[in-house]
């Protein structure tokens, strides 16, 4: 028997092939669109997944600003951020949030859901969220995906 075919091929930078895919946020619920969002930019839908590897494709979100959030969340859910100084402690609602960057609510579901080390704050810059219906990413060709 051969025992090299049985090797288990771990994926490099240099052998990964990363893609472009659109996503289209238009009333779509926040947390599910943006798990499987996430789980693209990881690369865990490849079957050469390797877990310390980027290895996952560049993700365009587009009409973000037109996502959907079920019961009362867009009202009663905060987000907390600190300004650094003593009593800086900042509290907004979604709807605040949606107001002033149409992006933030996505682009924050989705850090969330990614690894809190060098590799998840590199996969984030493989996120690219849009507010309107337009993106500059056209000469790219992504791939559109529907959830």
């Amino acid at each position: 028997m051969d025992t090299l075919s049985y090797k288990t091929i771990s994926a490099t930078k240099a052998t990964t092939e990363k893609g472009w895919v659109i996503v289209d946020a238009e009333n779509q619920i926040l947390g599910r669109l943006t798990s499987e969002i996430a789980k693209i930019i990881r690369g865990k839908h490849k079957p050469s997944f390797t877990p310390h590897v980027d290895c996952g494709d560049n993700v365009i979100v587009i009409n973000a600003d037109k996502v959907r959030l079920t019961g009362k969340k867009m009202t009663d859910k905060v987000y907390i951020r600190h300004t650094g100084y003593p009593g800086g402690q900042r509290f907004a609602t979604p709807r605040e949030v949606l107001a002033k960057n149409p992006r933030g609510v996505v682009e924050s579901a989705v850090k969330g859901m990614l690894p809190k080390n060098r590799l998840g704050r590199k996969l984030f810059n493989n996120l690219f969220v849009y507010a309107g219906a337009e993106h500059p990413h056209a000469a790219q060709q992504p791939k559109e995906i529907k959830f």
